[in-house]
């Protein structure tokens, strides 16, 4: 009978397109999974691999075991989540990706409900960005994402995915507190021509809901700092550096020499948990979807 663990480690090559990215995603170092697959090898007495410069691909016949791995690990997974659900517990480990302001203002809260309510439940954590998240759920490394997107800007899933709605966070225009428009009741778009903005990084939905949003208004934003983390971003506005637009979770305390005045219309990200379809079954998967959406901040800031 040819052994599950191997199996599982040719089908990650094929997923992942290489020896170290399976590796990662299993955990495991790249020569123990070179030494699975040269095991599976020797026990299918068939060669699965082929040296291709610094490389390796994959056989023909790789290709086709790896394709029948899937089939099988789907089979090994459904029965572990029947017997999951039979028990009615949720218990074993569940991994969490929440991107860098979930994982502060939401994510804390939520976590220490889950460990003290339901003790057999061994939660992790992996803080990253929304895509990256998605992709990890998708593959099967993550058992729940914390997401957001932007009215404008959606973020598409993959078919076999699900997800819930947890909130909506409002975003403010930041200002130094000596800006042309520091006492202003609110600001539209188009007050903001010219200035230099501090934002995230591009790639990121933040980034590109702050472009498409200026551009509606007929704005090229200037973007002169792209930095991923608020409290950077927070720091380089009270130095008078530009002006940022926030959401509220997670954001922490305005620094002195900062003022918040509010964008009309109001923008605000949409946050959602995202799981595969296939383990809306299991317990674990249910009582964490419960506790994310209990913790969600009933108050407009976070």
């Amino acid at each position: 009978m040819i052994d599950l663990g191997r199996l599982k480690a040719l089908h990650a090559v094929a997923q992942y397109g290489s020896v170290n990215r399976a590796a990662e995603a299993l955990g495991y170092t790249p020569s123990a999974v070179s030494q699975q697959l040269a095991k599976l090898e020797r026990e299918t007495r068939t060669t699965l691999i082929e040296r291709q410069g610094r490389g390796i691909v994959l056989t023909d016949a790789a290709q086709q075991l790896a394709s029948t791995a899937a089939r099988i690990l789907e089979l090994v997974e459904d029965a572990e989540l029947t017997l999951e659900e039979q028990r009615g517990q949720a218990i074993g480990t569940l991994s969490i990706a929440a991107f860098p302001t979930a994982a502060r203002g939401l994510l804390p809260p939520a976590l220490a409900r889950l460990v003290h309510d339901h003790r057999q439940l061994d939660v992790r954590v992996l803080e990253t960005d929304p895509f990256e998240a998605v992709t990890a759920v998708n593959r099967g490394e993550i058992d729940v994402a914390i997401v957001h997107d932007w009215h404008n800007t959606p973020l598409g899933l993959p078919e076999g995915l699900s997800r819930v709605k947890l909130g909506s966070d409002p975003a403010d225009v930041l200002v130094p507190a000596t800006h042309r428009l520091a006492g202003k009741e609110f600001v539209r778009a188009e007050d903001l021509v010219g200035e230099r903005w501090i934002c995230q990084p591009v790639g990121s939905i933040c980034h590109e809901w702050l472009i498409r949003t200026m551009r509606r208004a007929g704005v090229e934003p200037e973007v002169a700092y792209s930095v991923a983390e608020y409290q950077t971003q927070l720091a380089m506005l009270a130095r008078g550096l530009g002006i940022g637009l926030l959401p509220r979770l997670g954001r922490g305390p305005v620094p002195d020499g900062v003022v918040v005045v509010p964008l009309q219309p109001a923008p605000s990200r949409r946050l959602y948990a995202v799981w595969r379809t296939t383990t809306s079954r299991r317990p674990a998967i249910t009582v964490t979807l419960a506790t994310l959406k209990a913790a969600w901040p009933d108050r407009d800031t976070a």
